[in-house]
């Protein structure tokens, strides 16, 4: 019995030793930044601590002290999980019907999807979104298409507006969502399928009552690899929201870069670690009462 929890705790070691330095060490220190005070010229005054990172958060201070309600910091953080939900709903309408197709077709045709859906991973996410810059600009591809059809007289204007940054979130982070949706259908038991169409099911039926249901944790998979990155992307807001749809990471990155206030851009990173683990939490539950459903 002691070889066997040895040879555990040997095997397991190289991985806990990983997390313990790359992951638990960081937030550790992101801490201890949090609840130190910001210096004047930047960065932090070292062994001086405080909370004023977290006031920060809700409350501002006019001239004489007093605390005020500051809603800015909550708004960047809804529109933060609504572009992330957003993403994540366009991704599963864009992929389930895609995996669906992919399953049905020969390995040979649905290995060569899979080739197309990865091809975007060759290019680097900075040069795919200025790209996008290029198809979505006034009098850009996008406009000039549009034109030529008859179909519009005048620039759309999408560029640097929430619209922009959703169309390059659900761009990047869509292969995230076929290829485990994909995995989870190829899956599911093909003869589970050919007896309910003997039963007489139709095909909306057997979509609904037993392929989606058994492809689900696949599903589900593949929307927290979406959400969660989104949640805190920085490139496609930067580049195609401009200041008009600034998110979490953008916040983070200009309190750590042009403010040099450290300590709130520590809480801010420490927030969204808290909201996003809660969240996956209760995810996990919902997901456990699911499975658990009569």
């Amino acid at each position: 019995m002691n070889s066997v929890r040895t040879r555990n705790l040997a095997l397991t070691a190289p991985a806990a030793l990983f997390l313990a330095v790359f992951m638990i060490a960081p937030l550790l220190l992101m801490l201890y930044v949090s609840t130190l005070e910001r210096a004047p010229f930047g960065g932090v005054v070292w062994g001086s601590h405080t909370l004023i990172a977290y006031e920060k958060l809700l409350f501002e201070r006019d001239l004489a002290g007093a605390l005020s309600f500051n809603g800015d910091y909550i708004a960047i953080f809804a529109r933060s999980f609504r572009l992330a939900a957003v993403t994540t709903v366009l991704t599963l309408l864009v992929s389930v019907p895609t995996a669906l197709y992919m399953t049905t077709v020969s390995r040979h045709r649905a290995t060569f999807i899979l080739f197309l859906v990865t091809v975007p991973f060759w290019t680097n996410l900075l040069v795919r979104n200025f790209a996008w810059i290029l198809i979505l600009r006034n009098g850009g591809t996008l406009d000039q298409c549009l034109q030529w059809l008859g179909l519009t007289s005048e620039s759309l204007d999408i560029l640097y507006t929430p619209l922009a940054t959703g169309i390059g979130l659900t761009y990047s982070f869509l292969p995230f969502m076929i290829l485990p949706t994909y995995v989870a259908l190829e899956r599911v038991d093909k003869r589970l399928i050919e007896a309910a169409f003997d039963l007489g099911a139709d095909r909306w039926r057997v979509l609904t009552r037993i392929v989606l249901p058994l492809a689900m944790p696949g599903i589900l998979a593949g929307a927290i690899l979406v959400f969660v990155p989104c949640l805190g992307a920085y490139v496609s807001p930067e580049l195609l929201g401009g200041g008009k749809s600034m998110m979490i990471g953008n916040l983070v990155q200009s309190q750590f870069g042009a403010s040099r206030n450290w300590p709130f851009g520590a809480a801010l990173a420490l927030v969204l670690v808290v909201v996003l683990l809660a969240t996956l939490l209760m995810w996990r539950v919902v997901q456990r009462r699911m499975e658990h459903a009569p």
